[in-house]
């Protein structure tokens, strides 16, 4: 019986593993640190910077000979294939495959799949893996490091949040964003609005500062995306939103009081159900005053620089 699960493998820093997991938590509601998840969720690899590839399980099956005979019965395919096997950042020794070994698995279920190889240009990729003395069969989906097209935007932000950095945390946002109305209500350049574009997502971004107005929708325009972006303070949001991501400004020009910060949170519950945030200070008692609850949290480092990065409903 073809299955409806999916492997998921993972690679990051590990300075980014805490994002990382966070990121797992919100989008597959599981806490683990493996490199691997199975999930019956179907996700496009390229929405995370961590994921590095999806299988389509067909068969999971305890021998190698079992798997092979399961597909020797897959139906005649009309387009090109090839067959490659994978290792993963958990495999055991006694679940590595080694090279010979792995091109000799590949040329057995290449000969037996009904269809035509092609090992330069295949129209459809297979992939096998060995995980805890399972053996996995079915459709291989390379993640895009789209993330990484994005570094390259006409204007930058020195103090803005990494395209990678940035594109964890509109999944940590909006794990399931189908039907979701997204704001950035202090976009500053953008990041975080291109990177929720480029996944579909319906996201508004709004800033006070009118002279990054220009470069944001610059970016925005230079990728190919649209969405309304205007000159706004937070406190004057209307509307209601699924959830707000916001980076909390922090550079020598945006110098906050602890009550300006305050009123700016507390702004922001007026509008939204859950909010996402980014700081380098502590929040948790503002954002308690302001009326929200942390439910999850993470940090991200970078050489000596830490951001928080904190989930609230």
């Amino acid at each position: 019986m073809i299955s409806t699960t999916y492997l998921y493998t993972y690679t990051c820093h590990e300075e980014e593993q805490s994002l990382c997991n966070l990121e797992k938590r919100s989008m597959f509601n599981v806490t683990t640190d493996s490199s691997i998840i199975e999930s019956t969720l179907k996700i496009d690899p390229s929405r995370s910077p961590f994921i590095k590839e999806r299988i389509d399980v067909m068969y999971k099956l305890s021998t190698l000979d079992d798997l092979i005979e399961k597909i020797k019965k897959l139906p005649s395919m009309n387009k090109t294939f090839k067959v490659v096997v994978i290792n993963h950042g958990d495999n055991q020794l006694h679940d590595k495959v080694g090279f010979l070994e792995r091109r000799q698995i590949e040329r057995s279920i290449g000969m037996v799949i009904p269809g035509k190889a092609d090992l330069q240009n295949p129209e459809v990729l297979f992939a096998v893996m060995r995980k805890e003395n399972q053996w996995y069969f079915g459709e291989y989906i390379e993640s895009e490091s789209i993330w990484y097209h994005h570094q390259q935007k006409p204007h930058q932000y020195s103090t803005a949040l990494s395209t990678r950095v940035a594109r964890a945390v509109v999944n940590i946002a909006a794990p399931q964003p189908e039907g979701l109305r997204v704001i950035d209500p202090c976009c500053g350049i953008g990041t975080v609005l291109v990177e929720a574009l480029s996944m579909g997502i319906s996201i508004v971004g709004s800033d006070i500062n009118p002279l990054v107005m220009k470069g944001v929708r610059e970016n925005i325009a230079h990728f190919g995306y649209h969405t309304e972006v205007r000159i706004k303070d937070i406190r004057d949001v209307k509307g209601t939103f699924d959830v707000a991501i916001i980076d909390m400004p922090y550079n020598l020009c945006s110098v906050m009081t602890d009550d300006e910060q305050l009123e700016m949170l507390t702004s922001a519950r007026t509008f939204t159900k859950k909010l996402v945030i980014a700081t380098i200070e502590p929040i948790d008692t503002p954002l308690k005053k302001a009326g929200f609850n942390i439910t999850d949290r993470c940090t991200v480092t970078k050489g000596t620089f830490t951001r928080e990065i904190l989930v609230c409903i």
